[in-house]
């Protein structure tokens, strides 16, 4: 007779002893971690940044000084903290919004008053440890009924924005800024200035309607420099511009290796761009000899151009009309002849407009790169002005007004032609 073992131990195992429960439990228990302490981390985020404003605004105006806080640190997080907790709780912040998510009851109802208290003082409790938002629901939610839901209009009339709690807020932070804003650039004494001491500006306002006439030469051949260079440096930067676009739009590049391409692209084409013109021209004055400045200047244009024209290429690339490209697809053609049939009508347009548009913006930047020693007219207006010779630097400025005046209203006529 074989022995006979204790009932218990025929049990099955429990399951929280299963591998794949334990697994479940961390894979779904950290995105729900991720969802919620990010929402929460925006909230925070929002309300510190309008604290400080608003703290930095009312230390400024009432001392003149420069600070953050009014408060001990430990004392403006805690407040950081329970103003998001309350916002959360009794409103849809500013989180809830970029998840696009609103606290709804279990049963899709609208929550109560002693749900939300329940809901924020329990917050405390699940949300700051940050461990307990492993669980599914988390304890803030699954006492108090309520839980995050997709937000839905569907049968509901929508509030005006002013009436929301983020509206609110995007005008508090709107206000506040502006204020912080005017407070650090213009002071008291400066507006004071503006609106008595104009005089000072007679001696260039008489130089400015009395040019001198025996420069008006020099000027000319300045100017022809300058127009130039904005059309050198527009002319190659359109030439890598192109086909660097093509490999910048998210729709054409697919794939692992298109996505690291299109990622690469663009994010050397961002840190280009967000570099001025003017940094540019002192870099390539340094690399190139200096009685070269107009090439420095081009160089300076051009790099700065491919940036531009690339991001703006590759965005209009980026809304061409599909279905053209699936019906010539369907008739079997191969890439090239998709490209040639369907995308390059749709942006031949765009192109040249965007083309005419930074040529505009060049001779606009050629002026101030040559205020560096780019070269062009631009060099011509700093060495006037640095040597108070004002009815000179007045010629180069009418001269360069009149400039800008032709190049904007030829590209606005072109453009218009291309509509």
């Amino acid at each position: 007779m074989p022995p006979r073992y204790p009932e218990a131990y025929l049990k099955e195992k429990p399951r929280w002893m299963d591998l794949d429960v334990i697994g479940d439990f961390f894979y779904f228990g950290s995105r729900n971690l991720r969802k919620l302490f990010s929402i929460a981390l925006l909230d925070m985020g929002a309300v510190g940044i309008l604290w400080l404003l608003m703290n930095y605004v009312i230390i400024r105006l009432s001392t003149g000084q420069i600070g953050y806080t009014l408060v001990p640190w430990w004392v403006l997080g805690v407040g950081v903290v329970e103003a998001a907790a309350l916002w959360e709780s009794f409103g849809r912040s500013f989180g809830h919004r970029v998840a696009r998510l609103e606290l709804r009851r279990t049963d899709g109802g609208s929550p109560t008053l002693c749900q939300r208290c329940v809901y924020w003082i329990l917050w405390h409790v699940s949300v700051l440890p940050v461990v307990p938002l492993l669980l599914r629901p988390p304890l803030h939610e699954r006492v108090s009924g309520l839980t995050l839901r997709p937000f839905t209009m569907e049968g509901r009339v929508p509030k005006p924005w002013w009436r929301t709690s983020t509206g609110v807020y995007v005008v508090w932070l709107m206000c506040i800024a502006l204020v912080a804003a005017v407070s650090v650039t213009i002071s008291w004494d400066d507006l004071v200035r503006l609106f008595t001491n104009a005089g000072s500006t007679a001696k260039f306002w008489r130089s400015f309607f009395s040019p001198d006439t025996s420069i008006i030469l020099r000027t000319v051949r300045a100017l022809i420099v300058t127009v130039f260079m904005a059309m050198t440096a527009t002319s190659f930067a359109v030439m890598v511009a192109v086909p660097l676009s093509f490999l910048a739009a998210r729709n054409l590049m697919r794939g692992i290796i298109g996505r690291t391409i299109y990622t690469v692209i663009r994010g050397a084409m961002s840190i280009i761009r967000s570099i001025e013109p003017v940094v540019w021209a002192i870099f390539f004055l340094v690399w190139v000899r200096v009685d070269l400045a107009p090439f420095a200047g081009v160089l300076a244009l051009f790099v700065h151009s491919v940036a531009d024209l690339t991001k703006l290429y590759a965005e209009r690339l980026e809304s061409i009309d599909p279905g053209l490209i699936e019906a010539i697809s369907a008739t079997g053609a191969n890439r090239l002849q998709i490209l040639r049939y369907a995308v390059i009508p749709q942006i031949v347009n765009p192109y040249i407009s965007f083309t005419l548009y930074r040529w505009d913006i060049n001779i606009r930047m050629a002026t101030v790169v040559g205020v560096v020693g780019g070269g062009g007219i631009g060099q011509a207006l700093f060495f006037y002005l640095t040597g108070n010779l004002w009815r000179q630097a007045s010629t180069v400025m009418l001269f360069i007004i009149a400039l800008v005046w032709a190049i904007d209203y030829l590209s606005a006529r072109l453009r218009e032609k291309l509509a």
